[in-house]
């Protein structure tokens, strides 16, 4: 593949330019005067117009993204043999008519990133040729309608307009093999259905035909907030329509959900344990789209930024890299132990510190986008630089804070006015409606009326094809299919009515009509004061699992210093808290048989929050043989498993002294997280990471892994403006070791890009420190392809010499060009 700014010459003259990221305000005269040219890559440059551009009349392929174009270019029109046309991210508010009758040939059409709002209806004219169209990140109100007679088109992107409806004839016909659609405010059919695929969004339109769409109003409301904030109270009090005070000792331990009606509108309450224990379960069910109440204790709460980090802060800056498009709605509360004056000042101070942090923020990430493209070589940190600019166009809404007195009813019925008017408001929720077929309502009214129904168990579990068996005895949903309640599931889990995991292996057939369940199976593992539930095991308990005191003396001891349980006490513990909650019958198809993993062990590591450890034998006679290139059966150990769980880890110095400290001459490189390293992403980086590499020694914030009996020391730095994990090892004996360190060091990196995918608002950054003592500067990593392939290109540094390096020689100085 050609390098930028390199060209490929062939026999019969130049065929294939690229000038990309020249900084080029006119198409030079050299290029426009090659009439071979067939392939021309300009994207990245500072071109409003290209002139003569037509005058390359055997052009293929034309690449003008990123530009500063405003007005479509009208001589594309000459450009009779395009196949491929990029003009995405311009500033381009209209296309004239005229241009695309011309290009019969085009296949691949990328416009997304501009200012459209309608397509020509020329666009038609391709309809024998274009396979993908990318028209995402524009201001599309209505479907444009030309797009409906692309018969060949295969690949069609929409995400991040403004669309409520998508027209049934697009998913009729059968070329199109992939659809994106997420980010409009679409009603019919919902996001929901499109996150589904192409065939449930069929599907969906097949049952639209067979009854009149139903519109059904419904709001994920999250309540978040630290604990003793009072979240269960006013919960309960606006779901009751009275003032309900939930005393301490019934606080919420987990999450609890529940739904109530406010006129026409459907609630969907999740109120989330505030303790810090909890947080690292908030991922799985944390979700956009939602309204967010962020209850603070006013009479806790202190005009000082410590008490601001802990009650607002920390929710504010968690959510802004989570779910950085929510409305967040403040409530004050505990107005009743405040003096008037204090609860307004209190107020004012909260809502201009949450100002000034998304302020910060938002000038943080300019100055990144800055950097990128002030740099030497902006077009190392493309992705880098799009990602960016991405977070940019994302923002927290922050509603004026409500401060309530719980003891009050009128202050909860004035609570839920303005919950109401703002969820009414179209342009704060516009997704608030969505249009449903008539069999999506009576599967969805059925579910809720078995799982109510006395022959259901508490648990709320049942069979996926017994659940079928149940729905199809009613006579209205007599011929309900598999795949069609398959596709309503989905549904109905993406909204948060129940759970099915069908892509967890050991859950693919188990459907949670009642989702506290699931919540109540993590808190068995995951939740405040573990330590004090292991020493509560009864000695009946520990007698049904071949255990004795001492046993539990051990485990207690285990825990505490390594955050390590064996299967043994897992199962006495998670036995006596279901015993506790009258859940006995549950006990078996939760953990399994003795030796089995069940259900609970394969959700707690599919969400990384435990990590499954054995102990090793030097040697396995029965291992099979390995050969490269097939699948490798592994034997499984005859040891007992034991379970990490990094939430509980304590800071050691079993790390450091197994490092044994930091050398002047080690690989160094460190990966910067702007605005922070979100709670709980370091452990689970240490569920991802010891899963890969089974040697290893871990602690709350370091740990360290070995691969080919090379260690690699991970530490965590998480102050403010200063966020990063930094990670280490020791500077390998020449070229062949220098190889296997840095794709041990790669692959650690791409670990850690893969898991702050998962924080849309999340930055991360790899530097490199320079090596040269005393100097301050560190080296941006270019962007990476996602394997572990050394780089050779050079990277000019921006140290005191301003040399050219590789960026073998960044890491190590063992070369220099």
């Amino acid at each position: 593949m050609a390098q930028p700014g390199a060209c490929q010459e062939q026999e019969d003259g130049l065929h294939e330019l690229s000038l990309s990221t020249q900084r080029l305000r006119v198409l030079p005269p050299a290029v426009l005067s090659n009439p071979m040219l067939e392939s021309l890559d300009v994207d990245r440059n500072k071109l409003r117009t290209v002139t003569g551009i037509s005058r390359l009349c055997k052009l293929k392929k034309l690449i003008l993204s990123k530009n500063e174009i405003v007005d479509f270019p009208n001589e594309i029109q000459s450009l009779v043999c395009l196949e491929r046309l990029e003009l995405n991210q311009n500033q381009i508010r209209v296309i004239p008519e005229g241009i695309f009758s011309h290009l019969p040939r085009l296949k691949h059409l990328r416009l997304n990133n501009n200012r459209l709002c309608a397509l020509p209806r020329d666009l038609a004219a391709c309809q024998g040729s274009l396979q993908y169209l990318n028209i995402s990140n524009n201001l599309f109100r209505t479907f444009p309608q030309p797009v409906l007679q692309l018969a060949r088109l295969q690949e069609l992107h929409v995400q991040n307009n403004a669309l409520r409806q998508l027209p049934k004839e697009l998913f009729q016909r059968q070329s199109l093999k992939m659809f994106k659609a997420n980010g409009n405010p679409l009603r019919e059919p919902p996001s929901e259905v499109c996150a589904g695929g192409i065939q449930q969004i069929r599907n969906y339109f097949i049952q639209l035909q067979h009854g009149l769409g139903q519109e059904d109003r419904r709001v994920k409301t999250m309540f978040l907030g630290a604990s003793l904030a009072g979240k269960s109270t006013i919960c309960k009090s606006l779901k009751q329509g009275q003032s309900k005070l939930v005393p301490k000792e019934e606080r919420t331990v987990g999450i609890e959900i529940s739904e109530f009606q406010i006129e026409d509108f459907t609630f969907l309450f999740w109120d989330f344990a505030g303790q810090l224990e909890y947080y690292m379960t908030h991922h799985v069910f944390i979700t956009p789209q939602a309204l967010v109440i962020l209850v603070i204790n006013l009479h806790m709460y202190q005009t000082n930024d410590n008490t601001f980090k802990e009650l607002v802060g920390f929710w504010i800056n968690n959510l802004s890299m989570r779910v950085p498009n929510s409305v967040v709605l403040p409530v004050g509360t505990h107005v009743d132990c405040c003096q008037e004056e204090e609860v307004e000042e209190k107020r004012q101070d909260i809502m201009t510190k949450i100002t000034a942090m998304l302020a910060d923020r938002k000038s943080n990430l300019a100055h990144c986008i800055n950097n990128l493209e002030d740099s030497e070589e902006p077009k190392f940190y493309v992705d880098q630089w799009e990602r960016l600019k991405e977070m940019e166009s994302c923002s927290l809404t922050i509603l004026n804070l409500v401060a309530v007195n719980c003891t009050d009813h009128r202050d909860i019925k004035k609570l839920e006015a303005t919950i109401l008017e703002h969820v009414k408001n179209e342009e704060l929720f516009p997704e608030v409606v969505r249009v449903l077929p008539p069999v999506y309502r009576q599967v969805e009214a059925a579910i809720v009326d078995i799982a109510q129904s006395e022959e259901m168990a508490d648990h709320g579990m049942m069979d996926l094809q017994y659940l079928l068996s149940k729905l199809s005895q009613r006579k209205h949903l007599a011929s309900l299919g598999r795949e069609l309640l398959q596709d309503i599931l989905r549904y109905l889990h993406r909204i948060g009515l129940v759970v099915w995991y069908e892509e967890i292996k050991q859950l693919e057939s188990t459907v949670f009509l009642q989702p506290t369940f699931l919540i109540t199976m993590f808190k068995l593992l995951v939740r405040y004061r573990l330590v004090q539930q292991l020493e509560s095991i009864s000695v009946e308990m520990l007698i049904g699992e071949h255990a004795t005191i001492r046993d539990r003396a051990n485990w207690v001891w285990t825990f505490k210093s390594k955050a390590m349980l064996c299967h043994q006490a897992v199962r006495a513990l998670v036995k006596h808290q279901l015993c506790s909650e009258g859940m006995w019958d549950v006990f078996e198809e939760i953990m399994g048989p003795h030796r089995g993993r069940g259900k609970l062990f394969s959700l707690l590591e599919h969400f990384e929050l435990c990590l499954e450890v054995r102990h090793m034998e030097a040697l396995n006679p029965q291992a099979s043989e390995f050969v490269p290139g097939k699948p490798w059966e592994t034997t499984r150990s005859q040891g007992e498993s034991w379970y990490l769980f990094p939430t509980y880890l304590n800071q050691t110095e079993e790390v450091s002294e197994v490092w044994g400290g930091d050398h002047p001459e080690d690989l160094h490189i460190r990966a910067y997280f702007s605005p922070e390293i979100p709670e709980g992403f370091f452990q689970r980086f240490l569920v991802k990471a010891c899963s890969v590499y089974s040697t290893h020694w871990v602690a709350k914030v370091t740990c360290l892994l070995v691969c080919n009996g090379k260690p690699l020391l991970i530490k965590e730095n998480n102050q403010r403006a200063y966020s990063y994990l930094e990670l280490r090892c020791r500077k390998p004996a020449g070229r062949t070791g220098f190889q296997s360190a840095w794709d041990f060091l790669v692959a650690v990196v791409l670990i850690i890009q893969k898991l702050a995918e998962e924080w849309p608002g999340l930055h991360v950054c790899v530097k490199t420190p320079c090596r040269t003592v005393g100097c301050p500067a560190e080296f941006i990593w270019p962007d990476m392809d996602g394997t572990s392939a050394m780089y050779v290109h050079a990277v000019p540094l921006q140290g005191k010499d301003r040399t050219w390096v590789t960026v073998t020689a960044m890491l190590v100085g063992l070369a220099s060009s």
